[in-house]
């Protein structure tokens, strides 16, 4: 914490003392890019560790009463403005996610001829790799954390797959409906069975729920062995290419919400296809979005895309959610009907999933080219870092 309490310090001394010599500050990006280059480095270790602090802090206040106390004391102090430590403690990563932004805005003030624009663009450069490795950091560290809790959770009726590697992260997890074809005497039905989904990065494990905190593991697969494809019953009763039990389903029942997933290769080097059902249409669009992500897809052109702004802010409950400050602008990749879109962040690149009605489109054309112009400058320059 002392590191911190100077890194501020010197970085608003040097700003206080330019601003002393004129009242009015025509420029600051090499302050900027100096501390951003030479002494911000303690930041990136301070929000990776911040989910850790934050849990520590939930610990104390839930199992010692005198802390709890205490806090409570110090908190209430007028120099501490009734604030909570919380929201102390997410300070710094709140300066640093700022430091982009202002930069960019510094370069859209800026001429393009004049010397000081290649400084500003430079600064802004430095900072947006520093915020970059500090969500990094987080999220590693947040990621980690839940590869080791799912682990422990996962009960492998099958030949065991080492779940638990730093390049792994969750995707996605949740229940969904499969529709399984059965032979009874001489005649086929369909029945339902409940499957909980584990989607990773690079591996999908698929499980039968035994409790909150229990997963029967059934089958997995390599993600890049999944198809998996958007199916009405219209659709199933119409297609002659569709295999008999997803035809049989639906012939006998009027579910909506469907899909069909073929694995090419399991755990068993078998192939399995299997027709599941979600409970909404968002829920449907998300799971088709998630399994059937490839690296190798061309990106669409981002400054063709609808752009939104945010105007009600919403934090992420979900790994295939985005979470959105007021203001925030958001390029729209889909729509869903019953009220979801999904989007990416403009000021980072992130994307996601959230509700419509956090947003509004934007529709003035000046507005969406300056966006576009802004966008190549936080996102072009980023990728060059």
């Amino acid at each position: 914490m002392p590191t911190f309490t100077l890194l501020p310090l010197r970085f608003f001394t040097e700003l206080e003392a330019r601003h002393q010599n004129n009242i009015f500050i025509d420029d600051i990006s090499d302050i900027v890019e100096k501390h951003t280059a030479s002494t911000f480095d303690p930041y990136v270790k301070y929000c990776t560790n911040e989910v850790y602090q934050q849990r520590t802090l939930q610990k104390l206040l839930a199992t010692n009463p005198s802390f709890k106390e205490v806090l409570s004391r110090i908190e209430s102090h007028e120099d501490c403005r009734n604030l909570p430590m919380i929201s102390f403690l997410i300070l710094p990563m709140q300066r640093v996610t700022r430091l982009p932004l202002l930069m960019d805005t510094i370069c859209q003030k800026t001429p393009k001829e004049s010397p000081k624009y290649e400084v500003c663009k430079r600064a802004l450069k430095e900072v947006s790799k520093l915020v970059r490795l500090c969500n990094e950091g987080a999220r590693k560290m947040e990621r980690t954390e839940m590869m080791y809790t799912i682990n422990s959770q996962l009960e492998f009726k099958i030949k065991p797959f080492p779940l638990v590697s730093s390049s792994r992260w969750l995707v996605k997890r949740g229940e969904l409906t499969a529709y399984v074809e059965d032979t009874v005497l001489f005649s086929k039905r369909t029945s339902k069975q409940q499957v909980y989904f584990f989607l990773f990065n690079d591996v999908l494990i698929i499980t039968k729920k035994k409790s909150e905190e229990s997963y029967n593991v059934n089958d997995y697969s390599l993600r890049d062995q999944l198809l998996v494809e958007s199916c009405d019953n219209e659709e199933l009763n119409s297609s002659p290419g569709k295999n008999s039990s997803t035809m049989l389903y639906s012939r006998q029942s009027s579910a909506s919400h469907l899909f069909t997933l073929t694995v090419l290769s399991n755990h068993a080097n078998e192939k399995v296809e299997m027709l599941l059902g979600a409970e909404t249409q968002s829920e449907r669009a998300r799971w088709i979005t998630a399994l059937g992500h490839s690296s190798g897809k061309q990106p669409p052109d981002r400054t063709s895309l609808t752009q939104v702004e945010i105007v009600r802010s919403f934090t992420a409950k979900q790994p295939d959610e985005l979470s959105l400050q007021v203001a925030d602008v958001v390029l729209i990749y889909q729509r869903v009907g019953d009220g979801w879109y999904e989007g990416e962040r403009l000021r980072d690149g992130e994307r996601g999933w959230f509700p419509m009605e956090c947003a509004k489109e934007i529709t003035c054309q000046a507005t969406i080219d300056k966006n576009v112009e802004r966008m190549g400058r936080l996102l072009g320059l980023e990728t060059n870092v």
